[in-house]
């Protein structure tokens, strides 16, 4: 089933060039995709796109629509595994291409902010460090121990993180690949790449996430296809929820969109056993215990419009998979963003793209696939 945000927004046809022979061949049309072909083609190389299915088709267009700054890890813990430097060059180019993003897909993000919030007195303790430490790194982040209804008395406190907003992430992305069909990239949707050895380039790009490629290699295994679950809800009148929420490390988030239906997602915790998969269905257990915790949200039960499902990569480090491949000079991978890959994939796809033009950013290293065979 597709996705609420995919049914909104209907897939549009991409007016791209079509090159005799490519540079670069990108695998995989989400925002990552998207971003590499920009910025490649903006340099003047030849560069064609495949998707199996259309542009934003997988996790691109089936997420939260949260767009955040930061990684998966809590910035205090980034700083802890990465050293303070690292960590904080980051978050602060997190920050940056969530910039960058807005100023091309306009509208379609909205800087609303976003909550995270501790669901009980453990968490709230590791957020309140999670805050100590962006605040002593000059990071915008506001400490809330007041919280209004419907969120007093359920959570314990929050951290209000400025710097993020909220985004349709299927129109976004497809703002992004018509800037990247405008400067020259093909565009080639409806087409699976099975093997390498359909490819003519000299170098590939192989931009999945969790979705299985079946061209990485033995490297593939060590990103853990996870499935997401969503609904969303009829429109209601109250006006509960002006940004994205995180709560229960992530496990629960929502958010609320204009005409007043309620987004939310999750729960993938309370069926661990199933949720590390590829494939793209919803269960009865946990779209059971999202209804129901909208309900202790709102106050009622509220019907459910839709449901659906994506896959993201899982990473165990929970730090991107992005660079060269190991045993394959002619390969670059940029994926496993455990979840967070609005932004991520906007950043990281052009990170790849500008090594690939000859400039690596020293970030790079903390990313580099290899650390993971070396383990």
């Amino acid at each position: 089933m597709t996705s609420w945000w995919l049914k909104a927004e209907p897939a549009p046809a991409f007016a791209s060039t079509r090159h005799q022979r490519a540079d670069v061949e990108i695998v995989g049309g989400g925002v990552t995709g998207c971003s590499c072909a920009l910025t490649l083609a903006r340099a003047g190389l030849r560069v064609r796109l495949l998707e199996a299915r259309e542009i934003a088709g997988g996790a691109s267009g089936r997420n939260g629509g949260f767009a955040l700054r930061g990684g998966a890890q809590p910035y205090d813990r980034a700083v802890e595994n990465l050293g303070r430097d690292t960590a904080r060059e980051y978050w602060r180019l997190s920050e940056e291409y969530l910039e960058r993003y807005a100023s091309i897909v306009g509208d379609v993000i909205r800087r609303t902010g976003s909550l995270r919030l501790a669901a009980d007195a453990d968490e709230r303790e590791e957020l309140r460090a999670e805050h100590e430490a962006l605040r002593a790194d000059g990071f915008e982040a506001d400490w809330r121990d007041e919280l209004p209804p419907p969120l007093a008395g359920r959570f314990a406190a929050a951290i209000f993180h400025p710097p993020d907003a909220s985004l349709q992430p299927a129109r976004a992305v497809r703002r992004l690949a018509r800037a990247a069909a405008e400067a020259g990239a093909e565009l080639v949707e409806h087409h699976r790449v099975g093997s390498l050895e359909e490819l003519e380039a000299e170098r590939v790009v192989v931009a999945t996430d969790g979705y299985p490629s079946g061209v990485m290699g033995d490297l593939e295994s060590l990103v853990a296809p996870t499935r997401g679950q969503m609904l969303a809800t009829e429109p209601i009148p109250e006006r509960l929820f002006a940004m994205p929420h995180y709560a229960r490390h992530g496990f629960d988030y929502w958010q609320q969109l204009d005409d007043g239906r309620i987004l939310a997602g999750g729960f993938r915790d309370i069926a661990l056993d199933t949720e590390f998969t590829d494939v793209e269905e919803t269960t009865p257990a946990i779209q059971d215990a999202l209804e129901d915790f909208v309900a202790g949200l709102v106050g009622r039960r509220v019907a459910v419009a839709h449901r659906w499902a994506g896959i993201f990569g899982s990473v165990p480090d929970l730090m991107p998979l992005v660079g060269r491949h190991p045993d394959d000079a002619r390969v670059w991978i940029a994926g496993g963003y455990s979840g967070h890959g609005n932004v991520l994939g906007f950043l990281c796809g052009d990170l790849v793209a500008q090594a690939l033009l000859g400039e690596e950013h020293r970030l790079l290293a903390a990313f580099d696939p290899a650390r993971l065979v070396r383990a």
